[in-house]
């Protein structure tokens, strides 16, 4: 099975008012964590949606080998990088792992089990201790349907409406995203 990541990193931060791709974390970005896992899962392709920020993600973030897209209609929701990114995506690719760029706890081992395990199915996700959370996985059949999508969590109607969604259980609670300065200063454990 060939799989492609698709990472969702055009967010304009606009809750915590600085790019939160560019939160120090572990010596380095809150991105190039991320990245960092998704190479380590060793997918055949990885694309990048980026928008807000862009030219300082470029400059700051490791993008070496991945296929980077700019999203400049990134103010209108989610919908619109899954759709950039997904034009990117190598024509022989069976499916796309959906992972957010501020969401650097999600491991290597839970994207492997998410691909190894989804096959055929139209959509995958990862059932972690305390509910479902990312990443996501969408067979090339559901690409039409992802393009269609307008808004934030639109992805999240495929997986509700439950029509061949395979639940793909992982380790865990669902790892935090970084929307505000208190879910990073959560993420660091300050006041812990």
């Amino acid at each position: 099975m060939i799989a492609a990541a698709v990472v969702l990193a055009a967010g304009g931060s606009r809750r915590l008012g600085h790019p939160k791709q560019l939160l120090s974390y572990r010596g380095t970005t809150l991105l190039d964590v991320t990245l960092g896992t998704v190479r380590a899962a060793g997918l055949e392709q990885v694309v990048v949606a980026l928008g807000g920020a862009a030219e300082e993600v470029r400059a700051q973030v490791d993008l070496r080998g991945l296929d980077v897209v700019l999203n400049h209609d990134f103010g209108d929701g989610c919908a619109t990088s899954i759709r950039s990114a997904l034009a990117a995506v190598r024509d022989d690719a069976d499916g796309v792992v959906l992972l957010l760029g501020d969401q650097p706890g999600v491991s290597a081992d839970s994207i492997a089990a998410l691909v190894s395990a989804a096959g055929d199915h139209a959509v995958g996700v990862c059932a972690y201790d305390d509910g479902l959370g990312h990443p996501l996985w969408f067979h090339r059949s559901m690409f039409d349907t992802l393009t269609a999508l307008h808004g934030d969590k639109a992805v999240w109607k495929l997986v509700d409406a439950g029509e061949d969604v395979l639940t793909v259980r992982v380790h865990g609670d669902i790892p935090p995203d970084v929307d505000t300065w208190a879910d990073y200063e959560a993420l660091l454990g300050v006041g812990e």
